[in-house]
């Protein structure tokens, strides 16, 4: 199944569709296995995939060819290829000489020397062929299998062919992109590049685009380790936009990792997205007429500008989704923004004129991601539908716990309000009470824990506010077993503490506070009572009275700072770095980004980033914290940035 769209000069190919000889094969056997025709199988998954395709509001083809309505151009192609000098024939087989096509490996970069016969071990190698690299054009036919007449006999088309002679047929010999897996790279569009100019030199494509692979909780799927799932699993559950949005958040180029965490996120960005124009449009519903004009405030004008600079920039950077969807949340807000100042007043044309140019600007984009679908009410609808099937609820039994949350706070039952409001948010579904009473909405529940499944989000480092509180509960919990204590223990001695002050017995509240933090356990008193922290015991003397000054902790905000100061200290090392070289690579960004050389200060993030150093844009300026570096992939995975995008491999600009 291959999709050719004329007008914008491009080939497109699903990475399922062009498949590999034991793939070929496998579809022979089922159908033979079923009783079914071959071409009747692969039109009923052709089928189902074009159908997947409609749900995620993808854009339907100028053309589909099939393999089997183009036999006598392949035929022609093949023709072409003998007549050239790079085919030759062996008992009904037509091969393709990498011999004579002196550019063979100009597009994925490899050596001859490099490759392996049989396309790795997955094809058994014909010891008729010239070259053990030499790929088959034309396959005589074998019993079981569906076969055409040919000037070299019966037989099938091999596995490249087809796309170089539907193209050419639809698109002509020179065409702007070609689309597929990065795994197709090699052999498959590295064997149809080389068959296409060897039957007309004048072939070319001016960008080859490799899409990544999609994994499952940072690991690739496969049905071995039963983590595989299809578009029409994960639609049942979230919405087809909500899907779409999720594949855009990750550049084409690079591996998409699948976790339902990230579709919670999706969901609910497209939640958001969708209220907002409902609101906006609700608010606007009886002032659309006439023009805008130059009545668009200058400062709405202005953002509308910029974003729409910055998505241009975005798509012609390699189609970058990822930065438009971040941008998208700026005219987003300014909706919100002017439709608080809108509501509950009279008729102001600019607030009008602003939403209204807002609106536009919004939907336009959205248009063009292909994440704009029917009107607002009814993808919130849809999206709060999917919401309680996630949940294992329904809108009635919603409405009874809201129901019953209104009755417990009305009885003054605050704890059981709001546990109600909790399990709720556990499953998904936020409560808000308005002015008019509580609605809710679906929301992104907490992340769930667990010992085997890692934070899905690697890429996005912990706040340092989180990290701290992190490390000091860690600290915190071992304090009392290094005491000898429990923490229950601790908080009895801090009652017993409070007795002596009341009882105005100020030695024995003193010996209480100075026996614990003997032990490293310090005592504070804070307006709402006495809390505990773990602290660096005196060190031990030997018969000398210490200094009453050592006796006295240190501030929890001081030694909080010296925990953070230690981690940070401990990064550049281990990062192969001083701090004065990290503070010089963000110096050397904030002059990329001055330039506007946005992929140069994108790489120095990224390297850094690697390194377990991660950069954060504040108010006041770039800043740098600890973080946890990407997980090390194996040998097979030579580009240690895993997670940036290759460059687009493109085809040189003259004939190859």
């Amino acid at each position: 199944m291959h999709f050719l769209c004329k007008n914008l000069r491009v080939h497109l190919v699903s990475g399922n569709d062009i498949l590999s000889h034991n793939k070929i094969i496998m579809i022979i056997r089922r159908a033979n296995d079923s009783g079914e025709d071959p071409l009747s199988l692969s039109a009923r998954f052709s089928q189902a995939f074009l159908e997947d395709m409609a749900e995620l509001q993808c854009a339907p083809p100028t053309d589909e060819p099939r393999v089997s309505d183009h036999i006598d151009q392949i035929k022609d192609m093949v023709t072409k290829i003998i007549e050239n000098g790079c085919g030759y024939v062996i008992d009904g087989d037509v091969y393709f000489s990498v011999d004579n096509f002196p550019n063979y490996g100009r597009l994925s970069g490899r050596k001859l020397d490099d490759n392996r016969a049989g396309g790795g071990g997955r094809v058994s190698v014909d010891l008729r062929k010239r070259n053990p690299a030499d790929f088959a054009l034309w396959k005589s036919a074998k019993s079981g299998e569906p076969w055409w007449e040919s000037p070299w006999g019966p037989g099938r088309p091999g596995w490249h062919i087809e796309c170089s002679a539907m193209s050419s047929h639809y698109l002509g010999h020179a065409f702007d992109i070609h689309g597929g897996g990065k795994d197709l790279a090699f052999p498959h569009h590295e064997n149809e590049l080389a068959q296409s100019c060897a039957a007309c030199p004048e072939s070319h494509v001016s960008y080859w685009m490799h899409n990544g692979f999609v994994n499952k909780d940072n690991q690739k799927m496969s049905k071995s380790d039963n983590n595989f799932f299809t578009i029409r699993d994960i639609i049942a559950k979230y919405h087809p936009l909500a899907l779409r949005f999720f594949l855009m958040r990750t550049h084409y180029r690079a591996d998409v990792n699948y976790s339902e965490r990230q579709l919670d996120t999706a969901s609910d960005r497209i939640f958001y997205i969708y209220q907002t124009l409902y609101d906006c449009e609700v608010a606007l519903s009886n002032f659309r007429e006439g023009s805008l004009g130059d009545k668009i405030p200058a400062d709405v004008k202005e953002l509308i500008n910029n974003f729409r600079t910055g998505f241009l920039a975005s798509m012609s950077d390699d189609l970058h989704t990822t930065a438009v969807l971040d941008d998208l949340m700026e005219p987003l807000k300014a909706i919100n923004s002017n439709l608080k100042k809108f509501k509950g007043k009279k008729q102001q044309q600019r607030l009008i004129h602003a939403l209204i140019a807002l609106e536009k600007e919004v939907k336009d984009v959205l248009s063009t991601l292909g994440l704009l679908s029917s009107t607002p009410a009814e993808v919130l609808n849809q999206l709060k539908a999917k919401a309680l099937e996630r949940a294992g609820l329904t809108e009635e039994l919603v409405l009874q716990q809201i129901e019953g949350r209104a009755l417990a706070r009305k009885n003054k039952e605050f704890e059981k309000s709001d546990q109600i409001r909790e399990d709720l948010y556990v499953k998904g579904i936020a409560l808000m009470d308005e002015p008019k009473g509580t609605i809710w909405r679906p929301c992104e529940p907490p992340e769930k824990q667990s010992e085997e499944v890692p934070n899905s989000d690697t890429n996005k480092p912990e706040s340092p506010e989180k990290q701290s509180a992190e490390v000091l509960n860690q600290l915190k919990a071992k304090a009392p077993e290094r005491a000898g204590l429990t923490e229950e223990l601790v908080l009895q001695q801090i009652e017993g503490r409070a007795l002596a002050r009341k009882n105005k017995e100020f030695e024995k509240s003193d010996q209480i506070r100075e026996d614990l933090y003997v032990k490293g356990i310090a005592l504070m008193d804070e307006p709402k009572g006495t809390i505990w922290r773990p602290c660096e015991p005196p060190e031990k003397q030997s018969e000398e009275v210490p200094n009453s000054d050592t006796n006295k902790p240190e501030s929890p905000e001081k030694q909080s700072a010296e925990v953070l100061n230690q981690l940070k200290a401990k990064a550049p090392e281990r990062a192969g770095l001083t701090e004065e070289l990290v503070l010089q690579q963000i110096e050397g960004r904030a002059l990329a980004r001055k330039n506007k050389e946005f992929e140069k200060s994108d790489q120095i993030r990224e390297d850094l980033y690697v390194k377990g150093i991660a950069l954060m844009d504040e108010p006041k300026g770039t800043i740098w914290r600890p973080c946890e570096p990407p997980e090390k992939q194996s040998e097979e995975v030579p580009n240690s940035d895993t997670n940036k995008p290759e460059s687009p491999a493109v085809a040189p600009t003259t004939p190859v």
